[in-house]
């Protein structure tokens, strides 16, 4: 990572020293200073400034965007380039500091252009970024590959005020390349580290995006999911992750695996700061034709919906079948499911969700709509595309030196094998997995107990990285929401040993209203969130 054109400048004394401070006290793994050390509660505090407390500093002046970019800037340098080597940024915005001084600027004439205006954001590095730092899906073959225009996401963010400050790694081609993957791998970022302890794996695809966030190197990322790739490295890092109703948040100028099944989400510490980036995203857009179905159910303030007591009256099913895999998490579940009783909510359980043959139905959708979907991107990028077909993905890979080191591409492969989405494979693949997902599966189960949402533990404790032998998933309860394309929100649950785990909210099409008041209510109850030690 190219960090030399890095611009300094001056920072207000008292600002350098708690950051300075901030980044000693975690860098050395939190232990306590010396005696004739003083660590004052704000300095082991500022890097996790929530937004509504930037934004304060903003407005009483105690704060710039410049400063507070800087200081993003500096800690990613500190703890993911060298220190802890997290690797979860794979690149750096040289205008960071540039669109930083002119949002002061705006703030100085009392403009305002959002609710994220001078929030440092980094972006999973499959969403296109019109500027200077390339979009490569982690993967080699696109290490120089300039998107002609802005995502929409990231063009609703910047109008929102984000400053956009990173591209985060991934699991390669959001891990879905070939059998026996690594979560946080890449062939261009390396291999991504768990920020509590380092040798325990981030979960995937959104591997850089949550550990960046855990590790307060931005305040907000965004990550993208088809099934669990938002969710799971959210509760392996500890902080909150929105897997959003498919349609809600458009994915043009996303690198995509599935038009069924994918949605870009926000990853936050909180779950106030993803609701605000929730809202900051949606709309509809002309270029996903999904998001039309979104119109007159999105919000551009999520946050109204943020209640501490968002858990009375409501009747929520406990989704049973990711018990019984660790005894640990299941503990921690039990101990989650009496305080939801405890706070007036109703629990109602159930062990099944969806019907025969729903998991087999979206695999195979997955490899069809992965083949068509990522040639119409490879045309996007126009001409000059580095890449311009699956075919040709597939024969840079075997040329590479490092690409098929630890992995195949059995997945590109069996897309490649596939035609094209008017072949009736594809669907009757893709009707009986709506059927199965929804109308035999999430609407049955809620519409036969009245229920408001459905909670589960979201996964199990980090696994060990592994690149010989792959991931080593224990607990996982991702694929209902997911495959349905129905929204999810995981919020931190506890602790097994020094490793974070979640608890998963999810429901209907178009619930994340419900969602955030049970998931908020449950978070200010209990308030599990510790920031990482960094541990060897």
């Amino acid at each position: 990572m190219n960090l030399t054109n890095w611009r300094h400048l001056p920072k207000r004394a008292a600002f350098l020293l708690t950051i300075t401070s901030s980044l000693f006290f975690q860098v050395s793994c939190q232990t306590s200073p010396p005696e004739n050390e003083v660590v004052s509660a704000e300095s082991s505090s500022i890097v996790e400034y929530e937004i509504a407390e930037l934004q304060q500093g903003y407005k009483d002046g105690t704060l710039t965007a410049r400063e507070v970019v800087q200081a993003y800037l500096n800690k990613i340098e500190e703890v993911d380039d060298s220190g802890p080597e997290l690797g979860s940024i794979i690149a750096v915005n040289p205008d960071a500091i540039q669109i930083a001084e002119a949002l002061d600027k705006e703030m100085k004439e009392g403009k305002i252009r959002g609710p994220l205006h001078g929030i440092p954001v980094v972006l999973k590095d499959n969403i296109d970024t019109h500027d200077k730092m390339p979009t490569t899906a982690g993967s080699r073959a696109l290490a120089n590959s300039y998107p002609l225009q802005d995502s929409y996401v990231a063009r609703q963010l910047r109008e929102a005020g984000a400053i956009i400050i990173g591209k985060a790694n991934l699991s390669e081609w959001a891990n879905f390349r070939g059998e026996m993957s690594t979560s946080g791998w890449s062939g261009l970022g390396g291999q991504t580290k768990n920020p509590y302890v380092l040798s325990r794996n981030p979960c995937g695809s959104s591997s850089g995006s949550a550990v960046a966030v855990a590790a307060n190197l931005a305040v907000l990322a965004i990550g993208t999911e088809t099934n669990g790739s938002i969710v799971c490295p959210a509760q392996a890092s500890g902080v909150v992750g929105i897997k959003p109703t498919v349609g809600l948040v458009s994915r043009s100028g996303v690198i995509p695996i599935s038009s069924t099944q994918d949605t870009p989400g926000p990853m936050a510490r909180t779950v106030r700061d993803a609701a605000i980036g929730l809202g900051a995203m949606v709309g509809v857009d002309a270029g996903d034709e999904k998001t039309a179905a979104s119109q007159g159910k999105f919000h551009k303030d999520y946050t109204q919906f943020l209640k501490a007591d968002g858990l009375k009256g409501k009747r929520i099913g406990f989704y049973k079948a990711p018990l019984g895999a660790n005894y640990k998490v299941d503990s921690l579940m039990l101990k989650a499911v009496d305080f939801l009783k405890s706070q007036g909510a109703e629990i109602i359980e159930t062990d099944e969700i969806g019907g025969r043959g729903v998991g087999a139905n979206s695999f195979e959708i997955m490899l069809f709509e992965y083949k068509h979907g990522l040639n119409e991107y490879f045309e996007s990028l126009g001409p000059d595309a580095p890449i311009k077909s699956v075919e040709e993905l597939i024969a840079f890979n075997k040329a590479d030196s490092v690409e098929l080191q630890h992995f195949n591409q059995r997945y590109l492969e069996m897309a490649q094998e596939k035609g094209d989405l008017n072949t009736q494979e594809y669907k009757e693949a893709l009707a009986n997995l709506m059927k199965g997902s929804r109308e035999e599966g999430i609407d049955k189960v809620m519409n036969q107990h009245n229920l408001d949402a459905i909670v589960a533990p979201t996964g199990g404790p980090a696994w060990k990285t592994d690149l010989v032998n792959g991931d080593s998933f224990q607990v996982g309860s991702s694929s209902p929401a997911a495959q349905a394309g129905y929204p999810s929100i995981t919020v931190p649950m506890g602790f097994v040993g020094e490793l974070p785990v979640g608890i998963s909210f999810f429901g209907r099409a178009w619930s994340e209203p419900i969602l955030l008041e049970v998931a908020y209510g449950y978070e200010q109850g209990t308030k599990h969130r510790k920031a990482p030690k960094f541990l060897p």
